[in-house]
């Protein structure tokens, strides 16, 4: 694959991160003009992180099978006019539901960028592409909020929030023709049939825990969001035990136990779960926060994480090279710089609220971005190394769902208590209680990367 393929997978990765944190600053814009309130608000950013989540290694065992280009170019469409749905939604509900379809677009979509990457690339220029992997991951995310925010106050021909959606739709079609092009066709040598069961159950685990932790805080704790809650471990024993069955079998269960025997690989994931989860949750506060309670606009409220963009970028293109000297250490100063730039950030807001504007934001959150610079592309590079190639697109689908469910347990956790904390505390508060629940996320991740192989391949 050429320098353009790579930009144009890269191109596919990005979208559906951008779309998860773009509507963070759009909320409030959407309930003016929607009249939504508190609950569906929740749901246009749940829905679409659950729909993603739950049938992301269902897209990787699809692209395996029928073809990853394929399948990249459906979801690729179906992304672009899914955002068209979502630009054009006349009603709360109905963005909902187009929301939940382009989660699903992106779910056919991603598995197939780290899968194709994989499948034909080796050596350093794979090391390279899965470092620019991470970057644009982790850029992405920050990105979609900035871009949320401008778009949101350029108000282009009076579109509002709804170009934060439709802006998609010139990308998608650029998307297709690059990809028509550029992108070579490859998928398993053994292609295995769908796991039904194991697809069913995961789906229910994931929704079982998913929805009721988005929806539980905004509607009051009902008693469908127990009896869902409730409901989660015996559907995730209940996968674990079928999908352990099928790989005894000789069957290919759809997140096989003997791939979760990699140490790189399983390593990985139990750092990237606090990881995301504090990451996804430091976004949505931040959106709130400088928006209620520093009264920013938009646009300011996005530049404000621009430092952490930058600071990201930067680190992203100097990890390749850190990596080959100090291996997976990089990942565990990384965290260090993320402590200290979160811990900036708390100091900051504890003395210096309400009077603050982005130089005093901007030293902390570039600290905090280099660290996660420094840990999410090693760390996306790591976590395939020793993945198989007739295999990549389900060890993509499992990090990739990993990363998007803890993204999404982020907002659905760190959101709801924000939020609570925010009604009986005020927003400062709760922003600091808040930053000090990822400081500890942070801690952890520190301490589980002192366990990763410490040779990066």
């Amino acid at each position: 694959m050429g320098p353009l393929g790579l930009f144009t997978v890269l191109l596919g990765a990005a979208l559906p991160l951008i779309d998860f944190f773009i509507v963070n600053v759009a909320l409030p814009a959407i309930d003016h003009d929607l009249a939504a309130g508190p609950a569906v608000l929740e749901l246009i950013v749940g829905g679409y992180g659950v729909a993603y989540a739950v049938l992301l290694v269902l897209g990787g065992r699809l692209g395996d099978t029928a073809g990853r280009r394929r399948l990249f170019l459906a979801g690729m469409a179906a992304f672009g006019l899914t955002s068209l749905a979502c630009g054009l939604a006349p009603t709360a509900w109905t963005l909902v539901a187009a929301r939940v379809a382009q989660g699903g677009a992106a779910a056919l979509m991603l598995p197939q960028v780290l899968a194709t990457i994989q499948a034909t690339t080796q050596g350093a220029r794979r090391a390279r592409a899965m470092s620019l992997y991470g970057a644009t991951g982790g850029l992405s995310m920050v990105a979609g909020q900035v871009l949320g925010g401008v778009l949101v106050a350029a108000d282009v021909a009076g579109l509002g929030w709804r170009s934060v959606f439709l802006v998609n739709v010139p990308v998608s079609v650029l998307g297709l023709v690059l990809a028509v092009r550029c992108v070579p066709e490859t998928r398993s040598d053994r292609p295995a049939s769908v796991d039904v069961p194991g697809t069913l159950l995961l789906a229910l685990s994931l929704v079982s825990l998913l929805l009721p932790l988005t929806e539980g805080r905004a509607t009051g704790w009902p008693l469908w969001t127990w009896l869902l809650l409730g409901a989660f471990p015996f559907a995730a024993a209940g996968f674990f035990v079928v999908e352990r069955r099928a790989d005894r079998l000789g069957r290919t269960p759809l997140v096989p136990p003997s791939l979760l025997r990699l140490p790189s690989l399983r390593r990985g994931l139990v750092m990237m779960v606090p990881f995301s989860i504090g990451f996804s949750g430091f976004m949505f506060v931040v959106a709130v926060a400088l928006q209620q309670g520093l009264r920013m606009g938009p646009v300011a409220a996005g530049l404000a994480l621009a430092p952490m963009a930058v600071a990201f970028f930067g680190a992203s293109l100097a990890g390749p090279r850190l990596t080959g000297r100090f291996g997976s250490r990089v990942v565990t100063a990384g965290g260090v710089l993320q402590a200290v730039g979160i811990g900036a950030l708390l100091l900051t807001l504890r003395y210096g609220w309400p009077d603050l504007g982005l130089a005093e934001l901007a030293p902390g959150v570039a600290v905090a971005g280099l660290g996660q610079g420094l840990q999410l592309p090693v760390l996306m590079r790591l976590m395939l190394s020793d993945v198989p190639g007739d295999r990549a697109g389900v060890g993509s689908g499992v990090v990739t769902t990993t990363q998007q469910s803890a993204l999404a347990l982020g907002v659905a956790t760190l959101g709801s208590l924000f939020l609570a904390l925010s009604a009986s505390t005020g927003l400062r508060d709760a922003a600091l209680a808040t930053l000090l629940v990822q400081l500890a996320l942070i801690t952890l991740t520190t301490a589980l990367s002192l366990r990763l192989p410490r040779t990066v391949r």
